[in-house]
């Protein structure tokens, strides 16, 4: 089975999950909140979501790794929220948020990548599958 395919079966188990709960299940995995991002897709113009986990967060500030399991290319949300930084944030049922997308720079990274991989050990196996380096995201809300 191909990596899209895998992303996209994961996800949808994840949001039925989270129906068939009523939103009481699944807001947490591995122990780290999940997010429900939502991307202005950069060809099409249509909004996409995706359920994500968060191994960081400074406040209301979400941190987020596109690792796409180590494959050998960035995950699409990434490509969407780096031509169009405007994103919407929700989490643990609640209603949509409006956020900033920012990539950190190669000093934040630098600081952030252990701490990620102290909170979630298969970054560093993801990391070692591919020969990008998987880049972090700091999502922060619009005031």
């Amino acid at each position: 089975m191909n990596t899209d395919r895998v992303m996209k079966l994961a996800n949808a188990v994840h949001r039925t999950a989270l129906a068939v709960s009523f939103g009481k299940l699944g807001w947490r995995a591995e122990g780290m909140p999940v997010i429900e991002l939502t991307t202005t897709g950069r060809k099409s113009g249509r909004a996409f979501s995706c359920l994500l986990t968060s191994p960081l967060q400074f406040g209301d500030t979400y941190v987020i790794v596109a690792s796409r399991g180590g494959d050998t290319r960035h995950p699409d949300w990434y490509f969407n929220l780096t031509s169009n930084p405007e994103v919407q944030v929700s989490t643990g049922g609640k209603p949509r948020q409006q956020y900033r997308a920012r990539v950190a720079t190669a000093e934040e990274r630098a600081d952030l990548w252990p701490k990620a991989v102290s909170v979630y050990k298969n970054y560093a196996k993801y990391q070692g599958k591919t020969s990008r380096e998987i880049p972090m995201v700091f999502l922060e809300p619009v005031a």
